[in-house]
């Protein structure tokens, strides 16, 4: 069954997701209108088994974790000596950041809209409609571009009306990851990531990839005995392919920030916990995605230059994948454009070669803004929501990264006071939560995986 949207959808994206991979789809045929049910589409959905590659074909990319990360080279020792505050900072950032682009989650901003306009010029056009561009403060509810047709969501998360962080994804899976690792310090298993789910995520709060392998993974386990699931082989294929052509999209990196704080200092280890939790829904640039910007968010908290740990973190997946390609030649357009509109604009015009919740634009966006921020907050964040596609998990990564690289003290009080350290979540446990709580359990947990 598919689990986010029809077969009929599932089968198109298959087929666009097959071609970005790299098969020649030319021999996949359209379907016919006459299809009366979902059974006919499996028949229909074989055609993908046994495509070929196109010639030539440029990328190289694993699924496994040794090949991604045989060539790393760790040049940041563990360092013992973090304070607790940043990883304060990176929590707080992570809200912040999210609540900014919460309210922008939404059409006219994802990509080329129905006003003729990039999403990044609407985002743009929003906050100079209510006299408040550049961005440095939460999303303003009323603004003149209303009068051209463009709007915001979440009431709760515009300026103003802010009093606590909302529900959402970028915070829930952070909050799930504590869970985890409390429970399993670093020997969890895809397995593990997929019971967790079940046990403490309602199915309504997945999406896209999440929604198919929470499907699949109910589908392949209810009649296996629990001891024997872990060591069946093609379990976790089936649950992260089957009927899932979103395995390249966003979903997997925004899990990944606890884990990144649970190995502060050792952007390998981020990566390898990543890499754990991404393979339970994704495959590929997917995963890459998510062991990047986890190993990114690890440096930031002894390595203070942005740039260091951009490079670094580009040491944990394939020169040869998608996503390294996109992100240097992101590198390369940040460094030759001073100018903030001009360097959006430039990348904006490869960001749409994917569907504007894919990992590659959305990684390419957190490593524009960061880069381009030289260091500063407020600069890394607005820069992320500027660029419109999935703005909340963007401002949520960058908001991360920037709150471990200078802790809680390069976040402004106008920031952080909105949201009077409260997190409702919607999840059982962290309804509500303290962010300096939450943060100081992430701290004791990187504290005894440094004992390990």
């Amino acid at each position: 069954m598919g689990g986010w949207e029809t077969l009929r959808v599932v089968y198109d994206k298959e087929k666009r997701q097959r071609y970005e991979e790299g098969y020649d789809v030319s021999s996949v045929p359209s379907l016919p209108l006459d299809i009366k049910n979902e059974w006919d589409m499996q028949e229909y959905m074989k055609v993908f088994d046994h495509l070929p590659l196109r010639k030539p074909y440029g990328y190289i990319e694993s699924n496994e974790f040794a090949p991604i990360t045989k060539d790393f080279r760790r040049l940041i020792p563990l360092n013992p000596s973090i304070q607790s505050d940043y990883f304060y900072g990176a929590l707080l950032g992570r809200c912040v950041g999210c609540m900014l682009g919460k309210p922008l989650e939404l059409g006219p901003y994802f990509w080329e809209s129905s006003l003729q306009k990039p999403g990044w010029k609407n985002v743009k056009r929003w906050f100079e409609g209510a006299d408040q561009y550049p961005i440095r403060d939460y999303v303003p509810s009323r603004s003149r571009a209303s009068d051209e047709g463009l709007y915001v969501g979440y009431e709760t998360c515009l300026r103003g009306n802010i009093r606590f962080v909302e529900t959402d994804d970028d915070i829930r899976y952070t909050l799930l990851s504590l869970l985890l690792l409390e429970a399993k310090g670093k020997d969890f298993t895809p397995f593990d990531v997929g019971k967790l789910w079940h046990n403490h995520l309602p199915y309504q709060m997945v999406c896209t990839a999440e929604t198919q392998a929470y499907l699949n993974f109910a589908e392949m386990t209810h009649h296996l005995s629990p001891e024997l699931i872990p060591y069946t082989t093609g379990i976790q294929d089936y649950v992260r392919t089957h009927h899932n052509p979103y395995r390249e999209w966003i979903g997997a990196q925004i899990r990944v920030d606890g884990y990144a704080y649970a190995a502060a200092g050792n952007p390998l280890l981020a990566a390898e916990l990543a890499f754990k939790d991404a393979s339970f829904s994704h495959t590929k640039n997917g995963v890459y995605g998510a062991m990047f910007c986890a190993a990114m968010i690890a440096s930031a908290f002894i390595e203070k230059d942005v740039e260091r740990c951009i490079q670094q973190a580009l040491l944990v997946i394939p020169q040869s994948s998608r996503l390294y390609d996109y992100i240097e030649r992101t590198i390369a357009i940040v460094k030759r454009q001073q100018h903030l509109e001009s360097m959006v604009e430039e990348v904006w015009e490869f960001l749409l070669d994917f569907d504007p919740t894919h990992a590659i634009n959305n990684t390419c966006a957190c490593v524009a803004a960061i880069l381009f921020s030289k260091g500063d907050f407020d600069v890394a964040v607005s820069t992320a929501v500027l660029f419109g596609l999935d703005t909340d998990c963007n401002g949520a990564t960058v908001g991360s990264f920037m709150g471990a690289l200078g802790g809680s003290g390069a976040i402004k009080v106008s920031w952080s006071a909105p949201l009077n350290d409260t997190i409702l979540s919607m999840l059982p446990t962290f309804h509500p939560a303290s962010i300096r709580h939450v943060a100081q359990r992430f701290y004791t947990v990187y504290q005894e995986l440094l004992k390990k």
